[in-house]
């Protein structure tokens, strides 16, 4: 084995304990919700962004705040409102004096999107043109202001929230915005037994006291080497057929000629890898395997596949096509 693989396998066993010992962290302040804090963890690994969808005090925020105090992160958070300006998520630029020269220039003062983790508390709240200013940061890990670009803290990881009952006062996300989270998650309730615990905790004088299981320089290490963990062309394959029988004009499977208007586009395909590769390796493997396309698909893609009015009238969602063409 040369000294290159070696260093990458310690890399992979050292990612798979950090990930046990995160999750133990997690669950002194987090009970239950497992799989969204792995999802979460994919997510970050893989360079991508996600959606998170849920009811009211189900505790998404706590759950990201709490995630980026154990990878030792800055966070931040905005509350999406009606009368939040592009300008307050970016940064701004304002006139100022030196005071020996009197000589007037302009000065970029950076806005909340400036951290290495960024909560968008209810994005559907804000109109379009303001959704509109996280576009150019989630691709480009970058802000443009008055001709300059300004680069964004590594690792950038933009985290969005959703209220699926409230639709009053809110803005749907253009499909262009949908297609930049590499997850839709939905948080489901809590089982009993779990709430009984969340109960006894949050009311008792009870602090956890954290410890940082990651930084910033480990986190930059694990991304890159998810991007060299090699995968099988018939795991490939597979995601990308998957994808392609989304697509009403490219499939003959009749639930998606049926219910189907627009399917996934070639991201959702690298998603789909890209996630496989992140979820063997925190479990302790080295190449993923179908099963690991399959697991993550529904996350994928949950948001890329648009419904048509025959759906809504059959009660089809996009879940359960998702779930048919996993099973055929």
């Amino acid at each position: 084995m040369s000294a290159v693989a070696s260093t990458e396998l310690q890399l992979a066993e050292q990612l798979a304990e950090d990930f046990k010992s995160l999750k133990t962290e997690m669950h002194k302040v987090i009970i239950g919700q497992d799989e969204i804090i792995e999802q979460l963890m994919m997510t970050v690994l893989a360079r991508g962004h996600c959606l998170m969808v849920g009811v009211p005090g189900l505790a998404k925020t706590l759950l990201v705040s709490t995630l980026a105090k154990v990878l030792d992160l800055q966070f931040n958070r905005i509350q999406f409102t009606p009368d939040l300006m592009p300008s307050d998520i970016t940064g701004t630029e304002i006139l100022e004096e030196d005071h020996e020269t009197k000589r007037k220039f302009f000065k970029f003062i950076q806005g909340a999107i400036f951290a290495n983790i960024v909560l968008a508390d209810e994005i559907n709240r804000t109109p379009p043109k303001t959704q509109a200013a996280l576009l150019e940061a989630m691709q480009e890990h970058q802000v443009t202001s008055g001709g300059k670009r300004y680069q964004l803290p590594e690792p950038f990881f933009v985290l969005a929230t959703q209220n699926p009952v409230e639709q009053e006062g809110t803005y749907p996300l253009p499909e262009a915005q949908l297609d930049r989270f590499m997850f839709n998650l939905w948080i489901d309730y809590p089982t009993i037994e779990e709430e009984i615990s969340i109960v006894k905790s949050t009311t008792s004088a009870y602090k956890p006291e954290l410890k940082k299981v990651m930084n910033a320089e480990k986190i930059l290490a694990y991304q890159k080497l998810v991007r060299q963990v090699p995968v099988a062309d018939n795991v490939v394959e597979y995601a990308v057929r998957l994808i392609d029988k989304t697509r009403p004009t490219r499939t003959q499977h009749p639930d998606v000629k049926q219910f189907v208007s627009w399917g996934a586009g070639p991201r959702a395909s690298q998603y789909l890898i890209l996630a496989s590769k992140v979820r063997c390796l925190l479990q302790g493997r080295l190449t993923p395997e179908i099963a690991d396309v399959q697991s993550v698909a529904l996350p994928v893609l949950r948001h890329r596949i648009l419904t048509n009015f025959s759906a809504e009238a059959d009660g089809i969602k996009p879940e359960t096509i998702v779930q048919r063409l996993i099973a055929s």
